[in-house]
């Protein structure tokens, strides 16, 4: 390398006789980890020492899957080399034991193994499962962290050098039960990302794995020999014996896995299996967070944040709290922007920084006393956490706010030592030599120490005295022995007491007196009194404590008096200077036995800089040398005071600090700072202070920064940049995000309603790009096919408009417009076959009629198949199969041709055309929905076909949608097509939608009731027996009926009384059940005769003008059906046979005309008269009764009179004057009874609608279902501190704060907020003193002073807060 390659000499190569290494060279590898080397020279002639070369790793990154392997790279670049006059596919050889750093391979196909070069290139690994790599052709130590050399070795949940924590092991076992019944069973679920899974199957069973990734993409993987597979990503190693089953995944897995096994039969299979599952969720440490200023120098802040590694996202930190194993991070702090500001800028930004804040800590009460002195004890204390606020008080709060560091220890072990215990020293001898006696021992307390002390029980104490017996007789002649003579072993126990002064057993001993302290008069003198015990054994005295002995201890001191002193009268009058030559005689005497004398120095006045110290003088006792009082020494010959300098050396460097500045934010936590420099003083006299570095004085520092105003900052409006304009010409709209957002005293952000922020709303959008756009050109729709029938073209139209501000454009002059820029698009069309068209021309019967249907098709619950006429509306649940006709007369019915929405209808899977000119939909979807014309000649007919969806709301045709999402200006819009197809898409949505809401009421009152109580659900049967609800398949509405409703709904009458028109349609129509037979819904095939049709309704194209037409009837082909109580109901146009007797027999009569046709009635050529109206029902729900006049009329229409009733015999039985109505069940409100406490302490009860026979629809005053009720819980309440001070004395900025805890009434003890949810929060802050500043220059916020100083009175915003402290500036 050159030597501008070269980097700067170190000291170390200064030293040496070598040049600076060189730069490094390029790595051998771009991925998978390769080495890179630098070289430096020998400036010597001479040999130096050491390498010339050292490498490095590079290129750590992973390879790309598809990339290979780069020792098998290194095989195959032989393949065109011959060896041995052969080619060969050439295999890499891995492992090698004995030379890892050879390239050997293996021919393909023969096995053949050859080393094809001496050594691998530098960067490849020298095994499989090793970070290791081959550099130079020697295998070099590679750890985890990719460094060479390194030992550094992955922990068991693949950190490098970690240390375990980051998991944890799981182990379990599964036994096979073959008696279940079962053919396979799962044996365990392996998380994502876990290591090191090992699973063992002993049996006859056989494994398999299934794997599910994080999207839900399943997978399987079938083990049927022993081998490697891969799946996600994954290694799996499987062995298979003859008895087990082997599974190895070193990981980490690429998905969640499935071990199961699949049963074989025989004896049942143990499993056993162990991995490291992750613990998903991890404390991850963020960036340092925005400087706290712009310049001058400021702080900067860490925090750590709670992360998924599953989903990749960040969540609360209570997910990693659950983890006693995880540890918070505890934040940094750093220095920030340290250069000076500089002078233009005038003012140094104080940027918000509430992230700043003092965590809580944990805090503990002192030791409570042992509970035992000795052998092992415990003492507790109280450990809670604690948060300090801006005035310095420590209030307790939730612990997991302290989780981040250990809970320090709440109980500890004390006084573990052992307690005193008696120990008895060994027996003395019997006191006599025959017979019995008595014998002595010494009994100890001792201690843990070894020493002999107090502290004993008393009552466990051994005894030291007890009876002994010698075996020796004692012989005396009888003639000697008295009677009365005390036994001889008595005799030698007292003489042998009488010998000496102390006893066997523990007595006070007194010692002889001391002389008395007086020869003449009353004096004292003393003896020593000693607690003493003879050991016979030794014949020795020891001296005992003083609790061995018993009794009283002798005194130890008594007056004495030997003579009285005698007084010489001579003496008793001596004089005047006697008396002062005796006094001078003492003086002497106290001169010669103490005297003054100094006795070293008091201590320094300073600690360094030069100071001073004093001598100390004592009166000393020139016999004993020991210090005695001053008043035995003569005062006038005490001597001088001596000081002298000291501690003259200079001071060494010390901290000095400055001021607190005021805070740098308002609320949430901010800063205060302080001046912290390392200060040198030359000497004391000095004034000069020198600024010296901080490596000069001694750590710690005093802290430059503390946290201040710890709470909660009021709501407040928090808006992003504004987006992208919507145009870019021509009047566009731009939105931002504006978010009521509050920051919290422990520095996270809380995002709440916009009702929480007292001020208006920031607007969210404004108008921009308002300049005018340039004319462009615009393309209408397609024009007609250029043919009726076969292959044309169509042209696309271009019109030169121009777009104004208000988003219209107006049709500008072509000039205007580029014409290099103008469209011209051509495309062919085909509409139909040629061949067809002598076939349709011959169908266009000018008397072809269409007999539509003017009916609305509800279906109400599911079926198998509806069959819809053409000419209304039908409302279809999914997956039911729909048959469409269209009947007619006097057209074929093969030459009906279908269109949905304008365009042919082609057959599909599932829609198909007959032969008999009906359509046929399998299991309707919501694609089907749009309008289906029926094209009969010049007829034509449309039904409009929409598909009820979830929640009961209608979906919309995909091709509806479509178009309108296409937004091209040559594509027709959903509303020109129905314009064309004269007919309106959402006529009655709205009056369908709410007849459907009626429906999941009925819904929940089925589904309560069948899970009610037995006893509730048995009365209930009891009350609704006999009124059973039939509703049936599909609901046929009229649409003249809807429209009505539909008019009631326009004139705003009210939610009330528009929920009792719905409730009151769905009661006529399921009345009217019979209305709506299988007639309709299924009509025969001889139904679309157009032979048997007596109806005259000629529909053309434009079937829906108000023009004057012919009065029509509208023929049903049999009887509807038969209604309650066996009234059966009957349209005209084909023949009724009653096979049984009927109550009532209705005859209607549908007609249609312009104007609305009279209906006259005739039997037998007679005409019929008719009789009044229907009275209203009498009850609206639960079976009613109508009413009415018949009255016998005679005469035209019009011109009719009542005549006598015997006139009307004649003409058949008489009509009934009274009928039923409606039946349907009322509803009203049903609750249970009330439910236990739940654990918000709120009370429970069901609320559900039951049918009774007087309301149809349930009133809308909802009983409650939620009540307060008193436990326990009830005691947790709120507790509120005192307010802050305010933050501004007027204005509209002031606000205070307070602490809001939940606490128990009782105990006083703090809980978790949720505990009192059940009653509102108070408010943790509000305004104050807002008052009108006035006109008078006053300060409104207690920061004016620091605003003064940093410069910023020159804002607007900080001179009008700061009015008086910005008034000279």
């Amino acid at each position: 390398p050159n030597t501008s390659s070269r980097t700067a000499r170190s000291e170390e190569d200064r030293d040496t006789l070598w040049d600076a290494w060189g730069s490094w060279s390029e790595c051998s590898r771009t991925c998978g980890g390769g080495a890179s080397y630098s070289l430096r020279r020998c400036l010597s002639s001479k040999t130096c020492e050491g390498q010339n070369i050292k490498y490095r790793t590079c290129s750590n990154v992973d390879c790309p899957s598809d990339a290979g392997d780069f020792r098998a790279q290194q095989c195959s670049a032989h393949a065109d080399e011959q060896y041995q006059d052969q080619y060969h596919e050439w295999l890499p050889v891995y492992n090698d034991p004995d030379n890892p750093c050879a390239l050997k391979c293996k021919a393909k196909g023969s096995g053949l193994v050859v080393e094809l070069a001496p050594k691998v290139l530098d960067g490849t690994r020298c095994y499989t499962e090793s970070l290791d790599m081959c550099i130079s052709g020697i295998c070099q130590i590679v750890g985890c962290d990719h460094e060479l050399g390194s030992t550094a070795t992955e922990d068991n949940c693949g950190v490098c050098n970690g240390d375990g924590s980051s998991c944890r092991l799981v182990r379990g076992h599964y036994k096979s039960q073959h008696s279940s019944g079962k053919t396979e069973d799962t044996v365990v679920t392996i998380p994502y990302k876990s290591r090191h899974m090992r699973l063992i199957l002993k049996g006859p069973d056989h494994l398999y794995m299934e794997s599910k990734t994080l999207h839900g993409v399943r997978d399987e993987l079938v083990l049927d020999r022993s081998g490697q597979y891969y799946i996600e990503n994954t290694t799996v190693d499987y062995q298979k014996l003859s008895d087990k089953e082997v599974l190895r995944i070193t990981g980490p897995l690429g998905a969640d896995f499935t071990v199961k096994v699949q049963f074989t039969g025989g004896t049942d299979s143990v499993v056993q299996y162990i991995y490291y599952q992750p613990i998903i969720h991890r404390w991850r440490e963020t960036d340092f967070f925005p400087c706290s200023v712009t310049c001058g120098g400021g702080y900067q802040l860490t925090s750590a944040e709670c992360y998924d590694l599953r989903s990749g996202r960040v969540v609360v930190d209570q997910y990693c709290h659950y983890y006693p194993e995880n540890v918070k991070p505890k934040p940094k702090l750093q220095e920030c922007n340290m250069e000076l500001c500089l002078d233009s800028d005038g003012y140094k930004e104080i940027m918000p920084y509430d992230q700043y804040h003092p965590l809580p800590r944990w805090e503990s009460s002192p030791w409570t006393s042992c509970s035992t002195s000795c052998g092992g004890g415990i003492q507790s204390r109280s450990v809670s956490c604690v948060e300090e606020d801006m005035q310095g008080t420590i209030t307790p709060t939730e612990e997991w706010k302290c989780l981040y560091s250990p809970k320090t220890a709440v109980l500890q072990p004390c006084n573990t030592f052992d307690c005193p215990t008696w120990l008895a020293q060994e027996w003395s001898p019997c006191t006599v030599t025959c017979g019995q006696g008595l014998r002595y021992r010494v009994v100890l307390c001792i201690d843990h120490r070894g020493l002999h002390a107090g502290g004993c029980n008393p009552t466990t104490k051994p005894h030291i005295k007890e009876e002994c017996l010698v075996t020796v007789p004692c012989y005396k002649s009888k003639d000697t022995l008295p009677v009365e003579a005390k036994p001889v072993w008595h005799k030698q126990a007292i003489e042998l007491e009488e010998e000496v002064t102390a006893s066997e057993e523990p007595a006070f001993i007194p010692g002889p007196w001391q002389p008395c302290s007086r020869t003449c008069g009353a004096g004292t003198q003393h003896r020593t009194v000693k607690c003493q015990v003879l050991l016979s054994f030794s014949q020795t005295i020891v001296d005992v404590p003083d609790d061995e002995c018993e009794g009283v201890k002798p005194a130890t001191s008594q007056p004495c008096y030997s003579s009285p002193c005698s007084v010489d009268l001579g003496e008793a009058g001596q004089s005047k200077e006697e008396e002062e030559e005796e006094e001078k005689g003492r003086t002497l005497q106290r001169e010669e036995l103490h005297d003054w004398e100094y006795e070293g120095f008091t201590q320094c006045s300073e600690s360094c800089g030069g100071g001073v110290q004093e001598a100390v003088v004592i009166c000393l006792n020139k016999q004993t040398r020991e210090a005695a009082d001053h008043s035995l020494c003569v005062s006038s010959r005490r001597p001088p005071r001596l000081l002298q300098d000291c501690k003259t050396q200079p001071c060494p460097p010390r901290w000095e600090t400055g001021e607190w500045s005021s805070c740098s934010a308002t609320c949430g936590v901010g800063l205060m700072i302080r001046t912290v420099v390392c200060t040198h003083r030359p000497s004391r006299d000095s004034n000069h202070t020198l600024v010296l570095r901080d490596e000069d004085c001694q750590n710690p520092k005093p802290s430059p920064v503390q946290a201040c105003n710890r709470f909660d900052c009021p709501p407040m409006w928090d808006t992003h940049d504004w987006g992208q304009c919507s145009q870019s010409c021509g009047g566009g709209v731009q939105r931002r995000q504006v978010l009521c957002k509050q920051r919290l005293a422990d520095g996270s952000i809380l995002e709440l309603p916009d009702t929480f922020c007292p001020t208006k709303s920031p607007t969210s959008q404004q108008p921009c790009g308002e300049q005018e756009c340039p004319p462009e050109w615009v393309t209408t729709r397609w024009s007609q096919c250029s043919v009726t029938c076969g292959n044309g073209i169509q042209t696309l139209q271009a019109v030169c408009r121009k777009k104004e501000v208000n988003g219209r454009y107006l049709t500008a002059d072509p000039k205007n417009c580029s014409l290099l820029a103008r469209p011209s698009r051509i495309q062919p069309c085909f509409f139909k076959p040629c061949e067809s068209k002598i076939l349709f021309i011959c169908s266009l019967n000018p008397d072809a009629t269409i007999l539509a249907q003017r009916k609305v098709y509800v279906q109400w619950r599911k079926g198998k198949k509806v069959h819809l006429g053409i000419g209304g509306y039908a409302y279809i649940l999914p997956w039911t199969t729909v048959v469409l006709r269209c009947p007619t007369r006097h057209f074929r019915k093969g030459q009906i041709h279908w269109l949905k929405e304008g365009k042919p209808l082609v057959n599909l899977p599932h829609l198909s055309i007959t032969s008999l000119g009906y359509v046929k939909i399998h299991q309707v979807r919501a694609s089907d929905a749009g309008i289906y014309t029926c094209v009969a000649g010049e007829a034509q007919e449309h039904l409009v076909l929409q598909i009820i969806g979830s929640k009961q709301k209608l979906s919309v045709a995909e091709s509806m949608l479509r178009r309108q999402k296409v937004g091209r200006p040559d594509a027709i819009s959903a509303q020109e097509r129905f314009q064309e197809l004269h007919i309106s898409l959402n006529r009655y949505d709205t009056i369908i939608e709410r007849l459907l809401n009626h429906k999941e009421s009925i819904r929940d009152e089925k589904y309560i009731a069948d899970k009610s109580p037995a006893s509730e659900k048995n009365s209930s049967t009891l009350e609704d027996e006999g009124s059973e609800i039939y509703i049936p398949e599909v609901l046929v509405a009229d649409t003249r009926r809807l429209e009505e409703i539909m008019k009631n709904f326009s004139e705003d009458l009210g939610g009330l009384r528009e929920e009792q028109l719905i409730a009151q349609l769905l009661s006529e129509l399921t009345v009217a059940q019979g209305e709506t037979n299988e007639s309709t819904l299924h009509p025969p095939e001889s139904a679309e005769s157009s032979t048997q049709e007596p109806l005259h309704y000629k529909p053309n194209i434009k079937a829906h003008t108000a023009r004057p037409r012919n009065p029509l009837i509208i023929q049903r082909s049999k009887k509807i059906g038969e209604g309650p109580q066996s009234e059966m109901i009957v349209y005209v146009g084909m023949p009724v046979f009653l096979q049984k007797p009927v109550v009532s027999l209705v005859l209607k009569c549908e007609a249609v005309g312009n104007p609305d046709p009279s209906v006259t009635w005739t039997k037998n050529g007679k005409e019929l008269r008719y009789t009044d109206a229907w009275s209203p029902c009498l009850a609206t729900c639960g079976g009613g009764a109508q009413t009415r006049i018949v009255r016998c009329m005679k005469g035209p229409e019009g011109r009719s009179e009542e005549v006598e009733s015997p006139n009307c015999l004649g003409t058949g039985r008489k009509p009934s004057d009274a009928r039923p109505c409606n039946l349907l069940p009322c509803a009203r409100w049903a609750t249970t009874s009330w439910g236990p406490v739940s654990q918000d302490i709120i009370v429970h009860k069901l609320v559900f609608t039951r049918f009774y026979h007087k309301n149809t629809v349930c009133s809308f005053f909802r009983p409650s279902s939620l009540r307060n009720c008193t436990a326990e819980a009830c005691a947790l309440q709120w507790l509120v501190g005192p307010w802050t001070q305010c933050t501004a004395t007027c204005g509209r900025h002031g606000f205070q704060s307070r602490q809001v805890t939940c606490v128990h009434l009782r105990t006083g003890k703090a809980f978790r907020d949720r505990h009192c949810t059940w009653r509102p929060r108070p408010a943790s802050w509000q305004r104050c003193n807002i008052l009108s500043c006035g006109r008078e220059c006053r300060d409104s916020t207690r920061y004016c002073e620091k605003v003064r100083q940093l410069e910023l009175c020159l804002l607007p915003q900080f001179k009008s807060r700061c009015c008086f402290s910005c008034r000279n500036t």
